[in-house]
């Protein structure tokens, strides 16, 4: 549905974008992550035909951004990270308004205003004036304006940036249920936005495509050492040295400081320490409560793949 191949654009001579390709499948909701300034607001500008790359190409729908601008248009719902609202219409009149700009038949404008308003849970505020709404049901109606034409592509840009965490969820849960469809792309740079919303990532930084695949691949692929949480009863400093000494083990946090406490024990990928872990416990009569795996989080993999740019840069 989006196929975008060796796209980069310049800012003078600033370089934004540096040679970047991805493509999203029909119907998916993709993850476009990165940093602030990694290049996300100039991508997301030229996949909606704002403007152009300086070389590269970009097709939506089979429609290259560039020359057939009018079609893309057609396909794409678009929500800036500040939403293009008129503050002194009312949210009615003024997704009638979008409505008619975007082409949608007079004869079906009504039912596609109504549905598009009960389809984001704005029914209540229909006839308020914009500029009176909550920032969370103003992204609402900015949310309501890229989809009352129906389109086959939704992009949305940092959409719950300023919300409250209620806000959040609702924005999220409700991106979520569009899926299937409409092909999503989420730019992001919040972590739990993509790891709650999105079936596949995309990283970009400094302009650079520097990871794509599933969260959970990517946390795989990068998770280098292994991972265990043990909770024991025991002495802490005396635990904390038992198995910091086992062969293998590269690195043990104490987590907690209690009567029993909570251990994370970075081991080799290639060596299982689980039971020699538990032997060493058992052995010096402490209580093993609790040992199980912890996996990398998708901040683990974007910190990891950021920091190593930016040292690789240096």
């Amino acid at each position: 549905m989006i196929d975008v191949r060796q796209v980069t654009r310049f800012y003078g001579r600033v370089m934004a974008v540096d040679n970047i390709s991805f493509q999203v499948d029909k119907g998916e909701i993709l993850g476009f992550l990165g940093p602030n300034a990694a290049g996300k607001t100039t991508t997301m500008r030229i996949l909606t035909t704002y403007m152009p790359a300086t070389s590269g190409t970009v097709k939506v729908a089979g429609y290259d951004v560039q020359d057939q601008s009018m079609q893309v248009r057609k396909r794409i719902g678009y929500l800036p990270e500040n939403p293009p609202l008129y503050m002194e219409m009312r949210v009615a009149d003024y997704l009638d308004f979008v409505a008619k700009i975007k082409g949608v038949d007079p004869r079906d404008r009504k039912k596609a205003v109504a549905e598009v308003m009960d389809k984001v849970g704005i029914q209540t505020v229909s006839g308020r004036v914009i500029k009176t709404l909550s920032k969370g049901y103003k992204q609402r109606v900015g949310l309501a304006q890229a989809l009352v034409h129906n389109p086959d592509v939704l992009i949305l840009d940092e959409p719950t940036i300023g919300l409250d965490p209620k806000q959040i969820i609702e924005v999220r849960q409700l991106i979520k249920s569009l899926a299937g469809t409409h092909t999503i792309i989420l730019s992001t740079h919040i972590l739990p936005e993509v790891s709650m919303t999105c079936e596949r990532v995309v990283i970009i930084n400094k302009g650079r495509v520097v990871a794509e695949d599933t969260p959970d691949n990517l946390t795989r692929k990068l998770a280098g050492n292994q991972r265990l949480y043990l909770e024991v009863g025991g002495p802490v400093e005396d635990v904390r040295r038992a198995l910091a000494q086992l062969p293998g083990v590269v690195k043990t946090t104490v987590l907690t400081n209690d009567k029993t406490a909570g251990f994370q024990v970075e081991s080799q990928s290639d060596s299982e320490i689980r039971p020699l872990l538990a032997k060493t416990v058992i052995d010096r009569g402490w209580q093993l409560f609790e040992m199980k795996p912890e996996g990398m989080s998708l901040e683990d993999v974007f910190l990891q793949l950021t920091t190593k740019e930016e040292v690789g840069n240096s």
